[in-house]
Order: C-alpha cells, then structure tokens, then sequence
C-alpha cells in the first residue's frame, strides 16, 4: 500500500508501518493512541524526540511539498509546513475533521459551491531565512507550481484540476491558475469549475501550503525544493537559519535534511504559537535518522536509546509486546483508515465472469491471511472498501459474503461458483482450463509470502490454482494495465484526506487508466478503446464502470449526504462490479520507549502525531 496509503499512494507507508510476518498473537495489551501520557504526569517542553527510520526519505520527490506522495513525508510536514485548513492530531473520527490553520474561520462559501472565499490569520511566519509574514501569494503561488507539469506529481493535480485555469497551466497554455485570485495580502478565493464537496479537505493537503517564491523559483524540476523547504509551521529544517538566499547560486543544500541520513527539525523562531491550537509542539528538536535493521530499531526503543521508530514490525515483537506486562502501553496500535485487499483483474479469465468472483469472496479464509501478519493487533477482517472511521452508519455490519468467523463459506462459494461458464458441469468447481495456474504476483516480504498459502489452500476448494511469482517490485506489473497481471494479494490503499473520494477516484474510475500505468488494478471502467489501445483482449461481458456514480457523490456539498452516497456505491462495488476480496481494514502499529511521556496518532495520515509527542529527559539513555 497510504498510504497513499505499497507504493499506491501510500504504499510505502504500508511497507514502513505494516510489514508482519507469520506469527501468532493476540490484541491483548494493544494500546491505541488518543492523548496517551505515562505515569509521569503532565508532559514537560523540552528535549530532543528521536526517530529511527528504516528507510530512506527521498520518497517519491525528495521531500518536495509540491510533489511528495506518502503519508512518512505527509506526518512530517505536520511539524513544518501549515495549510489553510488542517487537523487537529488525535485518533479516530475526531482526527479527520477539518479545521482552521492559516486561515482566519471556515471560508465563505457561495450557495453554488463554486467560489471559496479565505481569510489569513495575522502574524503566522515562514521561517528563516525568509522571516517574513505569510501572505495570500504564498498560497497561489504554491498552486501555480501544482499545475506546472515540470514540477508537480501525479497524484496532486487531479484533485485540482476543478479550480478554473488549473488545466491550462498543465497544457502549457499559461503560468498561473486563472481561477485563483488574490485581492489582498490576507485573502485568497478559488474558483471551481463545478462543486467539489471535499474542497476543503483537498487545502489541506500538504503541497497546498504557502511557498515563498523567493526560495523556491530557484526550483524548478520535481523534487529539487525538497533539501530547502522553508518553515511555516512550528519546526524548522535545521540549518535554515544558515541558508543564504541573495541569490540561486549561493543556496546550498541544509544541514539538517540528508535523504539518505537524517531529517534533523529544530524550532522556528519565527513561529507563534499563539497563532496556532492544533499543535502542542513540546520537544525542542526532532531526529529522525535511518536504520535499516529493524531488529536494532527495536532494541534501541526498548532500551530508551530512542523514543520512537518508523520500523516494520514483525510477528515477534508483536507477540512479545502483547504478552510482556513490563511493556504493557509501548505498543500502539490504531486504525488507520487503510484496507488490504486482494484484487481480480476484469478483463483476465477466470476473473472476467463476476460469478467467479463472488466465489473467490465468499471462500477466502481471511482470519488466516491475519493470522499469518501477526494476528487481530494487527487489524480486523474487512468485509467492504471503505475503512469503519470512514463509512456511513448504514454500512456497519455489511458484509455481502459472509461467512462462519469470516474462514470462508465452501457450500455458498461452491454454490455462486456452479453460475459460472467456467464451472461446465455446475457442480461448484472451476474446471475450464482458464482455472489452472492463475497468475498471482506478490511481493517478496514475509507477510506476502505468509499469504500464499492460504490464498491457494481456499481457492483450491472451488477449483482455482495459482501460479504466484514473489518479486521484490510487485508494482512494476500490478500498476501496469499492458502487463494483464490477473490478480494479486499484495494489494492496499488508504486514504489521502478523509473523504472517500481519495479511494474511488484512483482504485475505481477508468478515466485515470492508462496503458502504463494505473492504481486501479482491476481496471473498473475500462472502455474497449481503452482495451484495444492497451492491447487487453475485450471479455466476454464487457467491463462494468462506476464513472457516473463517482461524478454524483463528488458533488454533493453536505458532507453526512456525500458519505451516504459513498458507501451506497461501496454496496454496489462490492454486489454488482465484484473487483475485490477485501480482507483487512489495517492497524498502524509501532512500539514507543518509556521515556514517552505524551503520544498520539494522527488519523489524518494514519501515523504518529508528531505535533503533539513529549519526551522525559530523566528516562532517556
């Protein structure tokens, strides 16, 4: 997977965070965030919160606002890059609403839902070198380098593209987003195309923060931005106060940014926290270094040697901090609005008949692919698309394939499976030749591997075989409609803001398919233009699409009616297009040290909540 969310969106977030092997265990002792405080009492200020990371942070564009895509690098801007609109840091539902940050009050909104007007707070900052306050430009300016193909990321643009003149700056045919205005220093309106209900989840976005021109136009290809982002939050990058901006030519890289060593934040000194209620920012300073041995990630935590980590845990150290009374509350583990599924390719048989489909559903055993990440801490069985914390009241307790402690239902699945035209002679076993050795790409992690098994142990009982190839990119083919690859059980998404847009519009709609690339692995909406282009043979029964179905739940402005709307197409997904078995709506998990005197869990990008962790000095080693 965020997430994006693999590298979907967020995939890499997944690999960091969620990469458990095969091993037992229980949730007992699993402890969420929330506000935690240890028995130390109130947190104190001061001291420096240290991080180990297990892997590198150039990402997906060196840390560049503009362009950078997973939610590591989006928990990090928390501490360093303000938005219009933001969140408070906090676990479950409470962590995904929306407030005011650099803006003054919610905007104005005209009753067509086409112009957003914001006011800017006085006195909020960008930090040194540039010491200068914020203004409405900063924020335009940010979105002018959004829309600049040369600059910004894939993902970014389709969520801006209802902005007028946003695609005209994409095309080449102008330099400035004509549907932006800045009437003054302190005000910003945006004109949309159409409505967009979750606009102003979309300002909250980390690439939609001010940007000081003066720095940044020395920048001008993907990524280059990413080792000299200037402050507008509470943390600065260390050595920005060293950062000579007299001209291009006497920038140098900061100290305290090394993609592939460190990420060092010291405060901001031109920052006001009298300015800001959503941030608690009680260390002095925050280290983020890479480690990449998890098994000494985990021993320094345990030992105090750092209060924190980015680390993949294993079955192991699950079962040892969940039976371990001495680490009792050290291991955090929290919904993070992220699901794993496993998808079937529309247009590649078997999985091009939905009588197939619903079968594989209805027989896979999805508390053994759990129990061999670790067990229930882990997560819990999913049975739609959308995430619970995301979902309308309507959708809980939906399950369209159910089944006996969710181990699969073989007379059921047997029974869907005799609809088939490749179960011959109806008797719920798959026994056309298009059954035998399905291929299933997976990655090369021990949590994948665990998977295999039980994958081939339940689709064996409907006739299914696999062929599974386990490679170190599984993206390479899974992302690529040209390759054909027919399913895949190392598939997952989450979220990139808390609207179910984020999940339909890359993994459902089939205007965002192209030959060489595509989240939307079952390809969803696929035309036969689109097929004939790509090369893909088109099925039988055609493709089913959704397209309309996303187009009208966007434009509902009423946030309870858009997510009613959402999960009436989670249920006809889930019935009547059949792309996937979704198995686990994950838990972000990560063990802390007792030096760990304040922790939280941002449900915004489904990680630590760095703007409000507090360290005891006293029990740091």
């Amino acid at each position: 997977m965020r997430r994006k969310r693999v590298v979907a969106i967020l995939a890499l977030a997944a690999v960091l965070a969620l990469a458990v092997v095969a091993c037992g265990g229980d949730d007992e002792g699993a402890q969420t965030g929330g506000g935690d405080e240890t028995a130390s009492g109130e947190p104190t200020p001061g001291g420096t919160y240290r991080v180990d990371v297990e892997t590198s942070f150039d990402f997906t564009a060196d840390f560049d606002p503009t362009a950078e895509y997973t939610a590591v690098g989006w928990s990090f801007y928390n501490l360093i890059i303000r938005k219009l609109m933001s969140y408070s840091g906090t676990a479950g539902s409470a962590g995904n609403e929306i407030h005011p940050d650099l803006a003054a009050d919610m905007p104005e909104i005209s009753e067509d839902g086409l112009t957003y007007t914001f006011t800017l707070k006085d006195g909020i900052m960008f930090g040194p070198p540039v010491s200068r306050e914020i203004t409405s430009q900063d924020i335009k300016y940010a979105f002018d380098r959004l829309a600049n193909p040369k600059i910004g990321s894939f993902g970014y643009p389709l969520y801006y593209e209802v902005i007028e003149g946003f695609k005209e700056v994409e095309d080449g045919k102008a330099k400035s987003v004509s549907g932006i205005e800045t009437p003054d220093d302190k005000t910003i309106v945006f004109h949309l195309t159409k409505p967009a209900g979750d606009f102003l989840y979309r300002v909250a976005m980390a690439a939609a923060g001010p940007i000081p021109a003066e720095v940044a136009d020395c920048f001008t290809k993907a990524g280059d931005y990413g080792r000299y982002v200037i402050s507008s939050g509470p943390y600065m990058i260390e050595g920005s106060d060293q950062l000579d901006i007299s001209s291009c030519d006497t920038m140098k890289p900061l100290t305290g940014y090394n993609p592939e060593k460190q990420l060092i934040l010291a405060r901001n000194p031109d920052y006001d926290q009298s300015t800001d209620d959503l941030r608690s920012n009680y260390p002095d300073r925050f280290e983020f270094v890479i480690n990449s041995s998890n098994t000494d990630c985990f021993a320094k935590t345990k030992a105090a040697q750092i209060e924190d980590n980015i680390c993949s845990e294993t079955g192991k150290e699950i079962r040892e901090y969940t039976t371990d009374p001495d680490l009792e509350g050290l291991l955090k583990a929290n919904p993070d609005d992220g699901v794993f599924y496993i998808y079937m390719n529309l247009t590649q048989p078997p999985w091009d008949d939905i009588h197939v489909r619903k079968a594989a559903n209805l027989i896979m055993d999805k508390t053994a692919l759990i129990r061999g990440w670790g067990g229930p801490t882990v997560g819990e069985p999913a049975t739609h698309i959308l995430p619970p914390t995301m979902s309308p009241s309507e959708l809980e307790g939906y399950d369209p394939y159910p089944s006996p402690d969710f181990s699969g239902d073989e007379e059921a699945a047997r029974a869907e499976m005799a609809q088939s035209r490749y179960d011959t002679d109806q008797d719920g076993t798959c026994d056309a030749p298009e059954c035998e050795g399905v291929l299933n790409i997976m990655g090369n992690t021990e949590r994948d591997k665990s998977m295999v098994p039980v994958m081939e142990s339940s689709l064996g009982k409907i006739g299914i075989t696999m062929t599974t190839r386990n490679i170190d990119d599984p993206y390479q083919f899974i992302f690529t409609p040209k390759e054909q690859t027919p399913m895949s059980g190392t598939a997952g998404w989450g979220k990139d803001y808390a609207d179910a847009f984020t999940y339909y519009l890359y993994l459902f709609d089939g205007r965002v398919i192209t030959p060489d690339f595509s989240y939307n692995e079952p390809l969803v909406g696929l035309t036969e233009e689109q097929a004939n282009e790509i090369g893909i043979d088109w099925p039988p029964d055609g493709v089913p699409s959704v397209n309309a179905d996303i187009d009208a739940c966007i434009e509902i402005s009423d946030d309870t009616e858009r997510t009613t709307c959402w999960g009436d197409l989670d249920k006809k997904i889930m019935e009547e297009v059949v792309p996937w078995i979704p198995w686990l709506w994950r838990n972000y998990t990560n063990t802390i040290s007792s030096a760990v005197s304040n922790w939280d869990f941002d449900q915004s990008t489904g990680m630590q909540a760095w703007q409000h962790v507090a360290v005891d000095q006293s029990k740091q080693q």
